[in-house]
């Protein structure tokens, strides 16, 4: 028999409060040097996170933040030191968990049977240089099979202090996940089995996928001529 499971809600202005603007980009790429090479010199775009929730959240987000912070005051981890906020935003629910955290509050949404999130759809890593103190995020989105419910744990770390414990303990699928986002963008996953490089050479040096990387470019010669790197080309501003 199927479980009669409440509406996932939309994003309205009732769940949050505004966005947090931590950057604005002009141009393509990122390049800053040698001028624009993409003719979008003119593009600006506002690169800005979506707000703390507020309850209440609707649909089965309430359920699973009732059922979460209750597991963990029964393990006697205050729910207000556990969890750092709560995002609604484009019908997700996003668990914004400190990382010495990370790893009790993923075994609670696991094995506690209001929550039995089972299964564990990967790892992102994702870089945002201008959020000082937090620069690097590591995002997990998990599936509760049981109840038909999604959501997403958050944890973040600052370039000076990239660690942030390893989930393998819990959900031993992320191996490879991990390791990806450590070789693009350099999280390092305490606890981690094998921490090594998946895509990128072992001698490689930086992690290309973050915003600091700089955009390079391989020599390639094509009936002679040599193509440089993307912001070294021709400028069209």
């Amino acid at each position: 028999m199927t479980e009669n499971v409440p509406a996932v809600p939309e994003q309205g202005p009732e769940h949050g409060a505004e966005g947090e603007l931590i950057a604005v980009r002009k141009g393509m790429f990122g390049a800053r040097n040698g001028g624009d090479t993409s003719g979008y010199g003119g593009l600006v775009r506002r690169i800005e996170l979506p707000g703390a929730s507020q309850r209440p959240f609707g649909g089965y987000f309430d359920v699973i933040a009732d059922e979460l912070e209750g597991a963990l005051e029964e393990q006697s981890l205050p729910p207000a030191e556990a969890i750092s906020g709560y995002v609604v935003h484009r019908g997700q629910l996003t668990i914004h968990v400190p990382r010495e955290h990370v790893v009790r509050v993923a075994r609670t949404l696991r094995d506690d049977p209001a929550l039995r999130f089972e299964l564990c759809l990967g790892v992102t890593g994702i870089h945002f240089p201008e959020e000082a103190g937090r620069e690097l995020h590591s995002v997990v989105p998990l599936l509760s099979i049981t109840h038909n419910r999604r959501i997403r744990l958050e944890t973040t770390a600052p370039d000076a202090d990239p660690h942030i414990p390893s989930l393998y303990e819990v959900y031993p699928t992320v191996d490879w996940h991990e390791r990806e986002s450590y070789d693009m963008f350099g999280i390092i996953y305490d606890g981690h089995p094998g921490l090594t490089r998946i895509l990128m050479p072992d001698d490689w040096l930086g992690h290309p996928q973050r915003k600091d990387y700089p955009l390079g470019g391989i020599p390639v010669e094509f009936k002679g001529a040599q193509i440089p790197a993307p912001d070294q080309r021709r400028a069209y501003s």
